[in-house]
């Protein structure tokens, strides 16, 4: 299987993107290497990166606009929205009401320096708000072209297949890695309908596990037990889209090197075999 290209929404992307999470806005000399690392990636090929209101609240959407803007014609910004920031009187919470929604994709709009959001995603669903609502709004948002496609985040079968009722889905992103696997059963849906499966913490715990056969199929093939996670992820389905993270330009590099690495279905047989725990 070769890692290739996947089509979300009408953008081709490359299938190993990058999580910019992680990426320090302050103070200035963590920015500015940040700000090194973003361009970076950009640098080496990839083509979709994700952030999200909540990380800094908009202070990594702003850093990714110093660091890339005007953004390349085959740059991916995917972005995430649908969590409040606390206040003195209360904790960060979801919060999926339609005008707090609208609210974050014009920040976004702002922060981003964009037209249009070309791929917003719901970062959590909000209990508190019928499902429809939430996605009602954002199909609206589209509607007026300031939302391209739409994605959800941390969802369930059942929860994804009553999305589709109300919007097209063009993206799931769920934790999943090698030795996390509680969301088999929504990757599995998402390649039976085309949907983009964009796991985040792709690598953890594997690059700490310590657990011989990755050891093994690492020095069978040259490369890092974060490596032979990702060639893993990637073996596993077409639709899959890991977005690791780091501050590093080293482990940017190490990272992106994975896109080229061929686990023989024997070695990936062997991995397959791990299970959490």
């Amino acid at each position: 299987m070769t890692t290739g290209e996947l089509l979300i929404g009408r953008h081709g992307v490359r299938r190993l993107g990058f999580g910019a999470m992680r990426l320090p806005t302050k103070p200035q000399e963590a920015r500015k290497n940040a700000v090194a690392v973003a361009r970076r990636a950009v640098e080496l090929g990839v083509t979709l990166i994700d952030t999200a209101h909540l990380y800094g609240w908009g202070a990594n959407e702003e850093l990714l606009a110093e660091a890339l803007h005007p953004y390349p014609d085959d740059l991916l910004i995917a972005t995430k929205i649908g969590v409040a920031r606390e206040t003195p009187t209360r904790e960060a919470d979801y919060d999926g009401r339609p005008e707090f929604l609208r609210d974050q994709v014009e920040q976004g709009l702002r922060r981003l320096r964009v037209d249009r959001l070309e791929l917003l995603q719901l970062h959590r669903i909000d209990p508190k708000v019928p499902l429809a609502e939430q996605l009602g709004a954002l199909r609206d948002l589209r509607t007026e072209g300031k939302i391209g496609h739409i994605g959800l985040s941390e969802v369930t079968v059942a929860e994804l297949t009553e999305a589709r009722k109300t919007v097209d889905v063009v993206s799931v992103q769920n934790k999943y890695s090698l030795l996390d696997r509680e969301h088999e059963d929504v990757l599995d849906v998402c390649a039976a309908e085309g949907i983009a499966f964009l796991p985040w913490r792709p690598v953890f715990p594997s690059v700490s596990s310590g657990l011989a056969e990755i050891a093994a199929v690492a020095a069978e093939t040259g490369a890092t037990a974060a490596q032979v996670s990702l060639a893993w992820l990637l073996h596993r389905s077409p639709v899959m889209l890991p977005i690791p993270g780091t501050g590093s330009i080293a482990h940017l590099e190490e990272n992106v090197a994975a896109a080229g690495l061929r686990l023989s279905e024997e070695q990936f047989r062997r991995l397959d075999r791990l299970r959490p725990g």
